[in-house]
């Protein structure tokens, strides 16, 4: 049975700033998906986030612990069948790098660090898979440990994505370091998240034509709804009446250490606070009435984004598309380099051991690579860098979008050693050789004319690369041989070595 058609084992891993989530299905040949286990920490990774902008040994050594735990589960997984995303936390802290070698080698699959955008993306995915589809379009909102995204979206697509830095631990830790809960400290934290929402409430508001109802998710909101049901002060769902009704409750008791509410789970007592008061700032500022519930968030987002990849539905690929039309680059040319870089890939790629998802990027670093024309054609290759570093690209992830970025910066003049030490290190030697490949392959069709580049033969011996032409077409080509000898020189600084005949 072909691979891609049997029934297969997944899994999504959410690296939250609250909790780390574990979700493990099977993928039916029919494309659905069957849970088989779930597993949750209340790691609070955020907690341990420092002034100084750096992660707690403490937290980390508690973090690694968990993930220890959680690669007994994956570890065997084929790679592209699990998926391991970092959120807030560890997209703000200066030495998350360092966390995230030593969580892979425990977890043995490379861990991405998704923007907030692209998470707010992946949460909504979840929560539209969770529920049945209705007409019309809904606000989501969830709750993190240091963010909270809001989006709106209809049926399976996303509209409007935000994730504004505000979540449960942050406030919890700001504003209740010490346990203590007075009306006063409750007042400032829900001011404070009010105005890091005041940006983004016009488009969010409720209001005619913009979302017909509120469901929120994650482990706040879905503990906050339990909280509220079981203490009978709403019958479904999440009313603001009843938050202030918790607010007092929690004012009157005093101190995280005394709470006593129906529902409470241990755990979530000492972040209830902080995200009590966000979830008031979310429904005052949005002008939120009631607010139904989702099981499903970011880990089951994660799991149909991967099905999707595993099924030929990649949301980067429509990305890509989505760009290509949009900055009006020229297609038949883009289209010219991809295929040549497609072709010098697939000669290069066991010698150079290199993987399906370089394939991928390659693919879109040719498509995309003359994207900074379109602001100056004085290096163009700078501005299309800094264009897809800072661009909202739905189904990228961080690390893959620096190696985009890094790629059409390095396409063509001289290749920037730095700017690949930037990169995560498991893309730094592999991104260098896509780099080879995507300027041999611009330089080839650097003439823009309809003729086709013959097959060109290309053989590497780690930093030794040789290509060969047939017949005389090189001598027919005096502007492609005096680009290929000046690009020898260019390979040269980079530590390659380039000869073609």
């Amino acid at each position: 049975m072909d691979k891609e058609n049997e029934s297969r084992t997944v899994a999504a891993v959410d690296l939250g700033s609250n909790s780390f989530h574990m979700i493990v299905a099977r993928l039916e040949e029919t494309g659905t998906l069957s849970i088989i286990d779930r597993l949750r920490e209340p790691v609070r990774l955020g907690g341990g986030l420092k002034s100084s902008g750096k992660l707690s040994r403490k937290a980390r050594d508690r973090a690694l612990e968990c993930l220890e735990q959680f690669g007994q589960r994956v570890r065997a997984l084929p790679q592209g069948d699990v998926r391991i995303v970092g959120t807030n936390t560890l997209r703000v802290a200066t030495n998350a790098q360092t966390f995230v070698l030593e969580a892979q080698q425990l977890l043995g699959h490379p861990i991405e660090i998704v923007s907030g955008r692209e998470e707010a993306r992946l949460i909504y995915l979840g929560v539209a898979h969770g529920r049945a589809t209705r007409e019309g379009r809904r606000l989501v909102v969830d709750i993190g440990g240091g963010s909270t995204e809001l989006i709106i979206g209809e049926g399976k697509d996303s509209i409007l994505r935000e994730s504004m830095y505000t979540g449960c631990v942050s406030a919890s830790k700001q504003y209740f370091p010490d346990g203590k809960i007075t009306g006063k400290r409750m007042t400032s934290a829900i001011i404070d998240a009010e105005l890091k929402f005041y940006p983004v409430a016009r488009d969010f508001r409720a209001g005619k034509g913009r979302w017909e109802e509120a469901v929120g998710c994650s482990g706040t909101i879905k503990s906050i709804r339990n909280i509220a049901q079981a203490e009978g002060w709403c019958d479904t769902g999440i009313t603001l009446e009843s938050l202030y009704k918790m607010r007092s409750k929690l004012i009157k008791q005093g101190h995280i250490d005394k709470l006593k509410l129906e529902a409470l789970k241990e755990d979530r007592a000492p972040v209830l606070p902080g995200g009590l008061a966000v979830l008031i700032a979310v429904f005052e500022t949005l002008g939120i009435e009631q607010m139904r519930v989702s099981e499903h968030a970011l880990r089951e987002g994660l799991l149909y984004d991967l099905v999707g990849r595993i099924r030929h539905n990649d949301t980067r690929e429509a990305t890509a598309q989505s760009v290509l039309k949009r900055w009006n680059l020229d297609a038949r040319h883009a289209e010219n380099v991809m295929r040549t870089a497609m072709s010098l890939f697939e000669q290069v790629e066991i010698d150079w051991n290199l993987i399906g998802d370089n394939k991928l990027i390659l693919k879109w670093a040719a498509q995309l690579h003359e994207i900074g024309l379109q602001i100056s054609h004085g290096a163009y290759h700078k501005r299309g860098a800094y264009i897809l570093t800072h661009a909202d690209l739905p189904g990228f992830s961080r690390t893959e979008q620096s190696l985009l970025a890094t790629l059409i910066l390095n396409h063509r003049q001289r290749i920037r050693m730095n700017s690949f030490e930037g990169l995560v290190t498991r893309a730094q030697k592999p991104g260098l050789r896509l780099c080879v490949l995507l300027r041999l392959a611009v330089l080839l069709h650097r003439g823009r004319t309809d003729e086709q580049v013959p097959d060109i033969s290309i053989q590497v011996d780690q930093s030794k690369i040789t290509l060969r032409f047939p017949g005389n077409w090189l001598e027919r080509h005096s502007l492609t041989q005096a680009d290929l000898k000046k690009e020898c020189q260019f390979l040269k600084d980079a530590g390659f070595s380039l000869a073609f005949r």
